[in-house]
Parts: structure tokens; C-alpha cells; sequence
């Protein structure tokens, strides 16, 4: 035992320090089983669970992982082949694209036999013989009254403009100053990439107009369907991980993206005043076409606006492709967007506020069953085969991408 006090009281520290260290190795131990676990996707509860199991049961569940990852494999071939079957299926259905768009810039003038079309809304409650009087009627009574103004028309005037006005996510992204360059826009085919890359092209087709010389303009979308390395068990499917848009050649003083402020500025010691010109970014859908870049390392940082607009910007360029493509006559008269709210129910009282207690709860369990900082997870890859459909669940794109 020692007697003398000061070499006690240095024991004493020394004790204290090693201590201290061993209860530092113990908490940096715990903080990287717990980041371990949470990357995989176990709550601390599962964590204690799988600490308490013997041996032989974890080399167990080793072996089931290694069959679930087998799974995983199969099931990204299976979207694989999806996208492929798409792909196929899309060529059979371009030529009807292609008359589409013929009918619609006045091309080509559909027979009578292929325009016609029984409303149900209008032959409810008439029997056969009833339609076909009436059919006979309207068809008289249409030739009647064309006027020479009807005779001039060619097509359908604004088809495009109308369906980005009908539509709510794309009507909050068209500003007053668009809407003359989108009279121009002719039609929006897409073209698929199956593979190497997997992903698809948006081409927006304009007419000869006075904003631009650009007669395309395309948005490139690349897709993955491969299962992390570091984490294969988060794997939902083919992810957009990356978009690319297009030049825009601006006729000079027509660039609406664009817009020249005027701002004054007093000198610091004279106190004399001068006019100072900048330019801006402004709100336009054509900013659509310059995305943010995405960083090729995913384990790269980004801030949460930037994410938020790329998430958005995927959404929309995949509704673009899903819906408004191939139902494009649907969203212009109107009844692509009725089938859209028949997918949702107004909510009853009181929901609101069990919403509003879930998430508190969720708040305070954040930090400690939060995923991992990945980017990947962190919103700006986007699933397009699991995500809603609908244009309510799209987040309109932030217009000012300064």
C-alpha cells in the first residue's frame, strides 16, 4: 500500500485516465456496432436481440443472408427485364404516337369512321336507334355551322399547353412568359435506353419559333438496377440516379430563363449613388432543361435544397414518360386528372392531429434509428417503379435553380 499522499494521488489519476479510456474504447465499440446496425436497417432492440443469440444461430443468419442477397440479384434481373419488356412494348405503340401527333399539328385529317367516339355521359338512357338519330343530327347539324374561321384551323391548336396548364405540377412550373413558346411545342416523344445505360430520353419538339433555333429539346434520365455493395438489402429497383438536360440556343433578348434587374448602390465614403445592372436567374419552365449536376461520388455531400430539386426533378421527368406520354389526349380533355382523384379520400377529423403525433414521435426517435448519411438515402435517387404515380405526389420543381 502506499503511504506517501503524493504518489497516491498520481496512482490515483493514472487510474482515472485508464478508466477513462477503457470507457471511451467501450462507447466508440457501441457507436460502431450501432452505425453498423443501422446501415443494415436493425433497431437497437434488434441489435440487443441479436447480441443475446448464441453462436451458432448468427452463423445461421449469415447463411440466410447470403440467400436473401441471391434473391436480391434475381429480383434486379427481374427489373431488368421490365424495363426491356417496356422498351419492346413502347416501339409497338410509337407508330399510333406518331399519328397522334400528325392529327394534332393538322398533318394528317382523321376519317369519319375514326372519330367516332359513344360519350356515355351523353348516350345514357338512349336506345340504339335513339344514338344513331341523334349521330345523324349532330353530324347534319355539324356540317351546317362550320364557318370559314373553323375551316382555317389546322389540328389542335395549344394540345401541349393546355394539357401543362391542366396539370397542377406542370402548371405551377409555366410562367406567363412561357406559355407563347409552348403554342410551339409540337409533341413529346420519349426514347428508352435499355441498357448500357438503362434509362430513357424526354424530346420535346418545337416548331420554327422566335425565342429559339432549337427545333428538339431533350432531358436524358440514366437508371440503375443494381443493389448497393455496401448496403444490396435496400434494393426497391431501378433508381434514376442521374438526368442530363440540353443547350438551348436563345435567340438574342429572348431568353426568358433569364431577366435584368437594376439595382442602386451608395459609395461607401461620398455617399454618392449609382445604378447597377445584373442578371438573374428567372422563374421559367425551361430552367427544366438545366438541372443541377449530380456528383458521380455517391458518398458525396449535398445540401438539402439541392437534393429536394433533383428528387423533384426525377419524379417529374418519369410522370412525364409514365403518364402524360402515353395519355396525353386523357390530361387534355381532363379525365386522366378524375382517375388521379379517385385514388385519394377526404380525410375525417381528428386525422390531422394522430398525424401530427406520429411524427413527433418520430422526431424523437430520430436519432437513434436514423439511416445512415448516405446521399443515396437521402433523396435525390428516386424509384420509379415504387414510388405514386399520381402528379399530387410530385414536388413541384424549385423554378429559380440560381
Amino acid at each position: 500500500m502506499t503511504t506517501d499522499p503524493e504518489r497516491a494521488t498520481n496512482t490515483s489519476g493514472a487510474e482515472s485516465v485508464e478508466d477513462e479510456d477503457d470507457r471511451r474504447k467501450i462507447s466508440r465499440g457501441r457507436s460502431d456496432i450501432l452505425a453498423a446496425a443501422l446501415r443494415h436497417g436493425i433497431t437497437p432492440p434488434g441489435i440487443e436481440q441479436m447480441q443475446s443469440l448464441p453462436a451458432s444461430v448468427k452463423r445461421r443468419i449469415k447463411a440466410l443472408k447470403q440467400l436473401q442477397l441471391v434473391t436480391t440479384n434475381i429480383e434486379a434481373k427481374f427489373y431488368e427485364e421490365v424495363h426491356a419488356l417496356e422498351c419492346e412494348y413502347y416501339k409497338m405503340c410509337a407508330p399510333l404516337y406518331q399519328k397522334r401527333g400528325d392529327i394534332i399539328t393538322g398533318v394528317v385529317e382523321p376519317t369519319d369512321e375514326e372519330c367516332v367516339w359513344d360519350s356515355e355521359d351523353e348516350d345514357d338512357g338512349l336506345s340504339n336507334s335513339m344514338k344513331e338519330k341523334v349521330k345523324i343530327a349532330e353530324t347534319a347539324e355539324a356540317k351546317n355551322e362550320v364557318t370559314e374561321s373553323e375551316e382555317d384551323t389546322k389540328g389542335i391548336p395549344d394540345f401541349w399547353l393546355t394539357i401543362f396548364k391542366n396539370v397542377s405540377t406542370l402548371s405551377e412550373m409555366v410562367q406567363e412568359h412561357d406559355e407563347p413558346i409552348l403554342k410551339h411545342l409540337q409533341d413529346i416523344k420519349v426514347r428508352f435506353l435499355p441498357a448500357n445505360p438503362m434509362g430513357f430520353i424526354l424530346e420535346f419538339y418545337f416548331t420554327p419559333n422566335e425565342y429559339f433555333s432549337n427545333s428538339v429539346l431533350t432531358k436524358e434520365y440514366i437508371m440503375k438496377c443494381m443493389p448497393e455493395k455496401n448496403d444490396p438489402f435496400s434494393f426497391e429497383g431501378p433508381e434514376i440516379y442521374k438526368c442530363k438536360g440540353c443547350v438551348i440556343d436563345w435567340k438574342k433578348g429572348k431568353n426568358v430563363t433569364i431577366k435584368t434587374i437594376k439595382k442602386n448602390q451608395k459609395h461607401k465614403s461620398r455617399g454618392s449613388m449609382r445604378t447597377v445592372t445584373k442578371t438573374v436567374q428567372n422563374d421559367s419552365f425551361f430552367n427544366f432543361f438545366s438541372p443541377p449536376i449530380v456528383p458521380e461520388d455517391s458518398e458525396a455531400e449535398m445540401d438539402e435544397e439541392t437534393q429536394a430539386l433533383i428528387t423533384s426533378d426525377f419524379e417529374l421527368g418519369h410522370y412525364i414518360r409514365e403518364r402524360i406520354v402515353p395519355r396525353a389526349v386523357l390530361y387534355y380533355t381532363g379525365e386522366g386528372l378524375e382517375d388521379e382523384d379517385d385514388d385519394y379520400e377526404d380525410e375525417e377529423e381528428g386525422d390531422d392531429d394522430d398525424e401530427d403525433e406520429e411524427d413527433e414521435e418520430e422526431e424523437a426517435s430520430s436519432t437513434v434509428n436514423a439511416p445512415s448519411a448516405n446521399p443515396a438515402l437521402c433523396g435525390f435517387k428516386y424509384n420509379p417503379y415504387s414510388s405514386c404515380q399520381s402528379s399530387n405526389h410530385i414536388i413541384s420543381p424549385i423554378l429559380n435553380q440560381a
